[in-house]
């Protein structure tokens, strides 16, 4: 058994609480993610899984041992840094089998790791090169291949892919996608990219501040965020946020006065809600239709300030009536022009509704169409 467990872990630097009580549950063979911004506490988060971070309390168990205050190389975890840090001088082979020799093992079972792990990586032919002669990619292959040898309990992944280009970044997240698929293994990845989190986790934790804002699937937290945070954070670009104004508030609907003074009735919880007070609605830029929005059941009336053409689709930027802006993902055959007015329609499903400490408030539509189905 590989699964982890982290119980109530606390972790202070110069005064400053950096992990303020954190659980999490990391099941066997899953692919988990810890998202966040700079500074969040994912890293430290990793490290102290890793054991290259004490904790001030709390415990980390690995399958049933706990190993809080076991040395990193007795915890059973291999981890890939962001720096490939391989040594320059050594061949690929020796760089993956530098820890195997360290552990003194024979030169039989050395040979046998190494070779697996660069037909398993696809990296066979460059055994005899030295670093300087690969890719950025290559070398990070060559990273991962000496944790792949040591044939851990856990891999850790901290932020591995950040050093690589763009077309790079999207190639490697495929090949560690199947890398885990292959390896059937317990892996923890720690990135600041939500799309990184969105395409490979299993599940992801969404950290900010030292706390766990939120965790589970990349389409539960993108569809039912817990919280203006999680709202936020995930989904590129970032969903639109407006503060409106309470008309009424009663049962399971919610009226909202929207930019403009258009009124909008809402399939939420009104529990705790009074009029007059303000809410913030949000909805994301894929979920406003720049075209037939004939069958919206509401809208946005307002003037194309930017357009952003990304190929296959395009990016308004859109100034409302009180001088507010949204953005709308359309297609990329978007015949808009700047200064050109339009009505970006939506369906009331796509709204989320936050009280003003962030919380989300109970979407009574979806619950309904939840438990039908």
């Amino acid at each position: 058994m590989s699964a982890v467990q982290l119980q109530a872990i606390r972790k202070t630097f110069g005064g400053t609480e950096v992990l303020k009580g954190i659980d999490i549950e990391v099941a066997d063979r899953e692919f988990l993610v810890f998202v966040g911004p700079s500074g969040c506490g994912k890293s430290t988060l990793l490290r102290t899984i890793a054991g290259l971070e004490g904790v001030d309390s709390g415990r980390v168990l690995i399958g049933d041992e706990d190993v809080t205050d076991l040395e990193p190389s007795h915890r059973g975890v291999a981890m890939v840094f962001q720096s490939y840090a391989l040594y320059p001088h050594m061949s690929v082979y020796e760089n993956i089998a530098f820890g195997l020799r360290m552990l003194k093992l024979p030169n039989e079972e050395i040979e046998r790791r190494v070779r697996r792990a660069a037909e398993i990586l696809q990296i066979g032919p460059l055994l005899e090169r030295r670093p300087r002669a690969l890719s950025g990619g290559q070398r990070q292959r060559v990273a991962i291949g000496r944790a792949i040898v040591r044939e851990p309990k856990v891999f850790l992944f901290d932020e591995p892919l950040s050093n690589l280009d763009a077309a790079l970044r999207v190639q490697m997240r495929l090949e560690l996608i199947k890398l885990h698929k292959q390896l059937n293994a317990t892996m923890i990845y720690v990135t600041h990219d939500q799309t990184e989190a969105m395409t490979m986790a299993d599940r992801i934790v969404v950290l900010n501040h030292g706390l766990v804002e939120q965790i589970g699937s990349p389409l539960e937290l993108y569809r039912q965020p817990r919280n203006r945070f999680v709202a936020g954070f995930i989904g590129s670009p970032k969903m639109n946020f407006l503060d409106v104004r309470v008309l009424a508030a009663e049962g399971r609907s919610i009226a909202v006065e929207l930019p403009g003074g258009a009124s909008l009735a809402l399939p939420f919880d009104a529990n705790g809600v009074r009029a007059g007070e303000t809410l913030t609605l949000g909805i994301r830029p894929e979920h406003l239709l720049e075209q037939d929005v004939a069958g919206a059941e509401a809208a946005f009336a307002g003037e194309v300030m930017v357009i952003e053409h990304l190929g296959g689709e395009t990016l308004l930027h859109l100034r409302l009536a009180d001088d507010r802006t949204i953005q709308l993902k359309g297609s990329g055959e978007s015949k808009a022009v700047e200064g050109q007015r339009i009505t970006a329609g939506f369906a009331i499903r796509h709204v989320h509704l936050f009280a003003q400490d962030g919380g989300a408030l109970v979407n009574t539509r979806s619950m309904a169409e939840q438990a039908a189905a």
